[in-house]
């Protein structure tokens, strides 16, 4: 997993805020950049939620960005990420967090996922988690880049980590789920580990004014 370089000098470092009210997204890209040159920061509480209206994650993710950037003044980072299952045609895709029915809690929206899917062979349960990340300014869109990790939908749901749907997500050549691996490992497999590694990179060439 690629990382940031220790800094130099840990009280300048610049801060980067995390564009999301969602605490599992906030946690994981901090482990994820932890010990770089950019000193992670959360949502200033009550900060407006975002409506999100893109047709996909990458329209959603600098809407965010670019969202919280100019409402705040920081440097943001923000993702837009979801699962997409080939038997149900790429649902729920960019309407992850709030498929079926927005009121729903996520357990009750992995249970409603397993039950469309009751009849569905094991062979046919093919699904995929995207992520797109995009990095912003308060006066416009600094880069963005993305990740793709691969797996089927497993028969129930297991394991208590991470968060979404990572209790029905089984990585390609994996045994457990994404709920069921430790954060390293996860992040070492997942689309928002790739996603955020890119970026990563991109932020070595790329100092804070």
């Amino acid at each position: 997993m690629s990382r940031l370089p220790p800094p130099s000098d840990t009280d300048a470092r610049a801060e980067l805020l995390i564009g999301t009210h969602n605490r599992g997204k906030v946690e994981e890209i901090e482990a994820l950049l932890a010990g770089g040159l950019w000193r992670c920061g959360a949502l200033p509480a009550g900060t407006d939620e975002y409506e999100e209206t893109g047709d996909t994650f990458a329209d959603n993710a600098r809407g965010k960005a670019l969202h919280y950037a100019k409402l705040t003044g920081c440097v943001t980072l923000a993702d837009d990420s979801g699962l997409e299952i080939d038997a149900l045609g790429g649902e729920p895709g960019v309407y992850s967090a709030r498929y079926i029915d927005p009121r729903l809690s996520p357990g009750q929206r992995n249970r409603a996922v397993l039950e469309r899917l009751v009849n569905v062979a094991k062979a046919n349960r093919g699904a995929q988690f995207v992520c797109h990340v995009a990095l912003a300014q308060p006066d416009g869109l600094v880069h963005e880049c993305s990740g793709v990790c691969t797996g089927r939908i497993t028969r129930r749901a297991r394991g208590d980590r991470g968060f979404g749907y990572d209790p029905i997500f089984q990585a390609t050549g994996d045994k457990l789920t994404f709920a069921e691996l430790a954060g390293e490992d996860k992040s070492q497999r997942s689309h928002r580990g790739k996603a955020i590694a890119a970026m990563i990179e991109f932020l070595r060439g790329w100092p804070a004014s």
